[in-house]
């Protein structure tokens, strides 16, 4: 949960996506939207690895923001946490072109 709101405090992500299309089409289905989703955790010994999956926003720089977010993720898990962080990947599952209900 620390990573996916580290990730979403970050300019460009819009959301956390799942990690299948079908994960993504039954929680669509039940309206569910939540942090942790969009997050895998592996541990090994005193190493943790995150991979988070991320919705960003339409003209942003991918590649910034996926920068972006490896930081403050890796830096929140290792001073709110205590852990060391051996990797962060960021998969980008989508890209959100325009906010619901507005004029397009």
């Amino acid at each position: 949960m620390v990573a996916g709101i580290a990730a979403l405090e970050c300019y460009g992500v819009v959301g956390m996506a799942s990690r299948s299309l079908q994960d993504g089409i039954a929680e669509l289905l039940r309206g569910k939207d939540n942090l942790t989703k969009g997050i895998e955790v592996s541990i090994d010994g005193d190493l943790v690895m995150v991979d988070l999956f991320v919705i960003v926003e339409y003209g942003t720089r991918i590649k910034e923001v996926a920068r972006n977010v490896i930081e403050r993720v890796r830096y929140t898990i290792e001073s709110q946490l205590g852990l060391a962080v051996s990797a962060v990947n960021v998969i980008v599952q989508g890209v959100r072109t325009g906010v619901r209900g507005a004029a397009q």
